[in-house]
């Protein structure tokens, strides 16, 4: 893979080639996708999207869009650090091109920004919510009308794949979704293959899967005009990841290791004094010992150690990223760039004090199950109401609930209860937290 493709200003629908050289300096670009994402109503909804805990009403805790903010803010930091590294060793994309470092950093931020868009709520119990609907619920019905692929995409709902229809998919009067870069849809892209095979290879750009059946014919466009290397002993639609897709990976990883561990800190899920030991033993290099001991509030001394451990990894991060970008442009990098950090044993035990502590604390558990119930009910009566009326014969129920929810009919053809299933499956999957409580007491009659 080579620079000079995968920072690509082209977006979808265009003619014409857009070259660098050529972008207007106040407003480049790669920063008009940043504009776009913040703007849009599925970036909105993330304020009201669990993070870690579901329909919380603490003000410490973070919601998926301020950690959507977070992560892009390192994102642009790791991507101006890598962009500097970069244009040393390629001089050619700055001389030629006119690339600078902002680039590499508007783009990573970009990305990093959307990274969570397609989640569903209630945390990633929201997608396990989708799946089991179809693999043990009313969804099970549905296995005879699909192929095993479109089955598949429903199975394991997956919120990246997800994340790429939202900002891709054509609605009426509105082609090309938000019609970003194909730089930064590349950068998005953590799992560029479909839903099958599961996990064909040890890489980490086939742990999960990005795509769902309908949006492979417009990513196969842009990770051919990326040069996107296809994904050696595959079956089936996968790439090789966007080099800068590690970067996004890295911003979200180093950010949900450190923010969510202070958020079972600043909720009493994690003693202040146990906590803070594993942080310091991250930083523990880097920290001023006297200016330390000076802090008297325990938040204070929490964002201290924070800003220096997101700082550590950042830098660490960077070290691996240009030690081992030949692979990476080969497609060869098969881990995350943390999977090789030298702070890897620090990173696990604080991983796993938040698991034990935090992600199976009671008030997570509660609140995932009510999940669970909320989201199946509202895809029964909307699946049920779409196919019904696919095949010509709603119920009168079924023709309200499409009247109240924001579902439209599907055009009858050979993929059509596919098509509906995911539009159901992808309403859902928009809703707050919030949205999703209100509409569940609409249709079980609790709130009128």
């Amino acid at each position: 893979m080579h620079w000079e493709q995968l920072l690509s200003l082209k977006r979808q629908g265009d003619t014409n080639k857009r070259l660098r050289k050529e972008q207007d300096p106040t407003r480049l670009g790669f920063e008009v996708d940043y504009d776009r994402i913040i703007f849009s109503p599925f970036f909105r909804s993330l304020q009201d999207k669990t993070q870690v805990i579901p329909l919380s009403k603490t003000d410490f805790v973070h919601t998926r869009l301020t950690h959507s903010l977070e992560v892009s803010v390192v994102g642009r930091s790791l991507g101006r650090l890598a962009g500097t590294c970069i244009l040393k060793q390629h001089p050619q994309l700055a001389e030629i091109h006119g690339y600078g470092f902002n680039d590499f950093g508007a783009i990573v931020a970009a990305a990093a920004l959307a990274h969570d868009i397609g989640n569903p709520p209630f945390g990633h119990s929201g997608e396990k919510a989708i799946g089991t609907f179809f693999s043990h619920g009313a969804g099970k019905r549905y296995r005879e009308l699909l192929n095993e692929k479109q089955y598949e995409d429903l199975l394991r709902f997956e919120g990246n794949a997800h994340g790429f229809h939202l900002l891709t998919a054509s609605r009426e009067g509105v082609p090309g979704g938000l019609r970003l870069s194909y730089a930064t849809l590349g950068a998005f892209m953590k799992y560029p293959k479909e839903s099958l095979p599961h996990k064909p290879l040890d890489h980490i750009a086939t742990k999960k899967f990005g795509l769902f059946q309908s949006d492979i014919q417009d990513f196969t466009e842009i990770a051919e005009d990326l040069g996107l290397r296809p994904m050696e002993g595959v079956d089936g639609k996968a790439f090789c990841r966007h080099p800068l897709a590690y970067l996004v990976e890295a911003a979200d990883d180093i950010c949900y290791t450190i923010i969510d561990f202070e958020d079972g800190i600043n909720l009493g899920l994690l003693p202040e004094d146990f906590a803070l030991e594993y942080l310091i033993k991250l930083v523990k290099d880097q920290i001023n010992t006297e200016k330390y001991r000076g802090i008297s509030q325990m938040q204070d001394r929490l964002g201290y150690l924070r800003a220096i451990a997101i700082n550590t990894l950042v830098q660490d991060a960077i070290r691996i990223f240009m030690e081992q970008e030949e692979a990476i442009l080969k497609g060869d990098f098969s881990k995350s760039l943390l999977d090789h950090s030298r702070y890897k044993a620090q990173i696990e035990d604080i991983l796993s004090v938040s698991v034990d502590r935090i992600y199976r604390s009671s008030e997570v558990v509660e609140k995932e199950v009510a999940g669970y119930r909320i989201l199946s009910d509202i895809l029964e009566v909307s699946t049920t109401a779409i196919v019904n009326d696919l095949r010509g014969n709603p119920s009168a129920f079924d023709k309200l609930i499409l009247q109240m929810l924001p579902l439209h009919s599907v055009e009858d053809g050979p993929d059509a209860v596919y098509k509906g299933l995911l539009q159901a499956s992808s309403f859902v999957a928009r809703l707050s937290d919030g949205a999703a409580v209100h509409i569940h007491n609409k249709i079980s009659g609790k709130q009128l």
